[in-house]
């Protein structure tokens, strides 16, 4: 048995480690159209290279040498685009100066329309020619993504724009568009009035966005008939809130803030359901601002209480849930939330009155549901086993309502695993009302839980007597369901701690995990040894003929020691518990 946890735990190990993947050879295809590296960190917003041409003018088939220059990089990616529509895909084709730096690659459709780096070796200077297509557009602009490390990059870096000789030449107007707006917010958000002159949302409570830099911060202060609002959080592609009339995502009023290559987008929408929402312009909203500074997204804006044209934008004068929400993004694009969002425990009007409150990542009956299943397969079904296992011989003869006390304790124990797994089987299906199609295998696996759960009583119920020659397979039955169900409870807790309505943080869950698991593994393996020595030259004192477990000892040898060993995984079973039950409740 403990050969076979071993085992598991380094297959546990094996499956959470999360490969990186990224583009050293410069073969990026995938980003032709947004022009971004699939890296996990913002791009950056100060421009420090530069992109130039040896001529301005061109005509069909001309050569356009095109220079890249700038502090040492690894990376780079450049097209041209339509300078009147930079959304464009690429236009013409480039020929290399050197194949060693750089190689051409295929978007749009169009073959050697973009370049890229050949290898990850760190330059200051990269040079190939554009090849002016018959079918030009009038205009065009040079665009470059550049990468100096994985965690700092640029995108879509404005270039020059050159200009067909038959047309006039608009010099850098289109450039001018291309770069980021300066954004009006000159210093971060502060919680200082919240509850006394704002009405504020934080997680974790009482955070200051100003000082800790994992705070998601969302206020409201009502100037006249308008509200100024602000929203803040360590975010890497969108955020956003919503109002809503239930608990439940859909039909809600939504406010994006989400990162689209150098800038922010900052737009109302609407969520007519459990999908992305419909984004609206933004001309219902005013003194839009909006800052990244440290991986921290900060965004500002000022919208009337009533605005009687628009009725998906609900009244602020009224009561609402409130949702504050993050997830990833591409090109301005925004993905699912890869977490439950915060969702506050009431109805709040953020018009009439100022308050102070948190919310829940997690809903109560999955908060219940994941604190009965820790309870039952980390602390309940772990002494039982242990119990029934080598602690036979340390209460021969001491019964507990008419049965040997390790009997009565090991049923006990075993009783309340099965019932904390029912009822916390039955939660989720309460609150959700269904079958959840996004929660992976975690569900199924927790349907064979149950099962084994179950069935474990049940076989017990028709023990045979230790004389029967049935008892041996009994024996290897029973021990074999109850391994099973152990097992497969700890693979439904390692993949429900990261599910969205349970989101444990990360990696603190796992590590915490596999830590449980090797105290559980190293407990059973003293006390292996430990029976194995004193049993040693003994012969078989066990009460049933045949045993599949190891056998009892003699009288008074080794109690001490097991009562102690029992006594101390007890009290580690317990720390590793509240852990995670004080981290659920954090949700």
């Amino acid at each position: 048995m403990a050969a076979v946890a071993l085992v598991f735990v380094i297959w546990l190990l094996a499956c959470f480690i999360s490969p990186v993947t990224g583009y050293p050879g410069g073969d990026v295809t995938v980003a032709c159209s947004s022009m971004r590296p699939q890296h996990k960190h913002n791009p950056q917003s100060q421009v420090i290279h530069n992109i130039t041409v040896d001529k301005t003018m061109f005509n069909p088939g001309d050569q356009i040498k095109v220079t890249l220059s700038g502090p040492r990089f690894t990376g780079f990616f450049i097209q041209a685009r339509n300078a009147n529509n930079l959304d464009s895909d690429a236009v013409g084709s480039f020929s290399l100066t050197d194949d060693q730096v750089s190689q051409v690659l295929k978007c749009g459709g169009v073959q050697d329309s973009a370049v890229s780096q050949t290898n990850k070796r760190r330059k200051e200077q990269v040079a190939f020619y554009w090849i002016a297509p018959s079918d030009s557009p009038q205009h065009i602009q040079f665009l470059a993504t550049v990468v100096e490390k994985y965690s700092i990059y640029w995108v879509k870096i404005p270039g020059p724009i050159i200009s067909q000789s038959s047309v006039p030449f608009i010099s850098n107007k289109p450039q001018t568009v291309a770069l980021p707006a300066l954004s009006p917010l000159t210093k971060g958000f502060s919680s200082t009035g919240c509850g006394s002159n704002k009405f504020c949302v934080r997680t974790p409570s009482s955070c200051d966005p100003q000082k800790d830099l994992q705070c998601f911060f969302l206020s409201f202060r009502r100037k006249g008939d308008s509200m100024l609002i602000e929203m803040s959080g360590p975010v890497k592609g969108y955020l956003s809130f919503a109002l809503s009339h239930d608990q439940w995502m859909g039909d809600d009023d939504v406010y994006l803030c989400v990162i689209d290559g150098p800038t922010v987008k900052i737009n109302p929408g609407y969520n007519r359901g459990r999908s992305p929402p419909d984004v609206a312009s933004a001309d219902v909203l005013r003194d839009i601002g909006w800052r990244i500074e440290d991986g921290i997204l900060q965004c500002s804006f000022r919208r009337d209480l009533h605005i009687p044209d628009f009725p998906e934008r609900f009244p602020l004068d009224r009561s609402y849930y409130i949702f504050l929400a993050d997830g990833d993004a591409d090109d301005g694009l925004i993905y699912r939330h890869l977490r439950q969002p915060l969702v506050t425990s009431k109805m709040h009007n953020i018009a009439d009155s100022i308050e102070d409150v948190g919310g829940s990542r997690s809903p109560l009956l999955v908060k219940f549901h994941g604190a009965m299943m820790f309870i039952a397969w980390m602390t309940t079904v772990n002494i039982g086993v242990l119990v029934a296992r080598f602690f036979k011989p340390v209460w021969p003869t001491s019964t507990l309502f008419g049965e040997k006390i390790w009997f009565q304790v090991h049923r006990i124990l075993m009783v309340a695993t099965m019932l904390l797994t029912v009822v916390a089987f039955v939660l989720p299906f309460l609150y959700r009302g269904h079958w959840s199609a996004r929660a992976g295998y975690h569900p199924y696996l927790g349907c064979v839980v149950l099962a084994l759960a179950v069935l474990q009583p049940i076989i017990a119920v028709f023990r045979p007597p230790p004389c029967s020659h049935r008892r041996p397979f009994f024996n290897w039955t029973h021990w074999g369901i109850g391994t099973t169900a152990r097992i497969v409870a700890v693979v439904a807790i390692f993949l429900g701690m990261d599910l969205q309505a349970l989101d444990l943080p990360d990696p603190w869950d796992t590590y915490t995990m596999v830590g449980f698991v090797l105290w559980h593994v190293c407990v059973d393996i003293l006390l292996e040894v430990h029976s194995s020595c004193l049993q040693k030259g003994r012969g078989k004192l066990t009460e049933d003929r045949i045993e599949i477990l190891k056998p009892s000892i003699a009288k008074d040898e080794g109690h001490t020691f097991r009562r102690i060993v029992l006594t101390i995984y007890i009290c580690g079973n317990f720390a590793f518990l509240i852990t995670f039950l004080a981290a659920i409740n954090q949700l």
